[in-house]
């Protein structure tokens, strides 16, 4: 019998990964994704953070499964390869260029767009090496405002999109996120979309959670109303269970009489 999922794509923080749960990642779920990945399967963690912080917190999480592959910052892709995770040249090196070409163009409204939130809210804002404007607001409710902000901007500047993950934004290419990242993926597995399943819990999950990139979806409880939505408007499934219980559950249930 053929596996109906082959491809597993799981956000991070609050979806795979609870920090002040015990265990972080439950054993439950360590047990399903380990189970596909001996019958073939793939796992990849499609998550918002680089690579230095994904690997602390795996390791202080004492996970004992190890993803075949990472979508870093909603955008870069590496594979696991004798104990090191490798970044794939030409997806990564084609992603660089073309942020470095659109950032290019925004830098010099930057000034401008500190100075509008700074005379508003108190927020933390600042470069790193993937974005020329990175934000924390101080609340959800200055993020909204200043995500709306921001968007309006972006409209005006051709590729330009903001990615929210509850009260962090930052600029990024509107062709690279966590929904491509994927395909790309599958297209380098050889595998069809239906094969793929995503679940996430928050904004800047939503890209992956379309039917244009994998079959079957999910979102785990603790997920936020945005994103239950997208998922239900999806025909995907939201778990009651939260954090990685939940993605076990989702699992379980694509992978049993539910999936139909």
């Amino acid at each position: 019998m053929s596996l109906p999922i082959k491809l597993i794509s799981t956000d991070f923080d609050g979806t795979l990964f609870a920090e002040f749960e015990n265990p972080p990642i439950p054993d439950v779920l360590q047990r399903v994704i380990g189970d596909l990945q001996s019958k073939g399967a793939k796992w990849a963690i499609n998550t918002g953070r680089d690579m230095s912080s994904l690997m602390e917190s795996l390791g202080r999480a004492g996970i004992r499964i190890e993803p075949d592959y990472l979508v870093l910052v909603e955008r870069e892709i590496y594979t696991h390869h004798e104990s090191v995770y490798v970044g794939l040249e030409d997806w990564n090196t084609q992603c660089s260029r073309a942020h470095s070409e659109l950032f290019a163009r925004v830098r010099e409204d930057v000034p401008r767009l500190v100075a509008w939130v700074s005379e508003r809210f108190h927020a933390r804002i600042y470069e790193d090496a993937y974005s020329p404007f990175c934000l924390i607001a101080g609340t959800n409710g200055e993020a909204d405002v200043i995500h709306k902000f921001l968007e309006e901007y972006a409209l005006g500047i051709e590729n330009l999109t903001v990615v929210r993950n509850d009260i962090y934004a930052r600029f990024s290419h509107s062709f690279y996120n966590k929904g491509t990242a994927l395909a790309e993926l599958t297209r380098r597995l050889g595998f069809h979309k239906d094969e793929v399943f995503a679940v996430g819990d928050h904004l800047n999950d939503l890209p992956m959670l379309s039917r244009k990139f994998a079959r079957w979806i999910a979102a785990p409880s603790n997920a936020i109303e945005p994103v239950k939505l997208g998922v239900q408007n999806e025909g995907g499934y939201v778990s009651q269970l939260p954090h990685g219980y939940g993605v076990a559950e989702a699992i379980k249930y694509y992978l049993g009489a539910g999936r139909a």
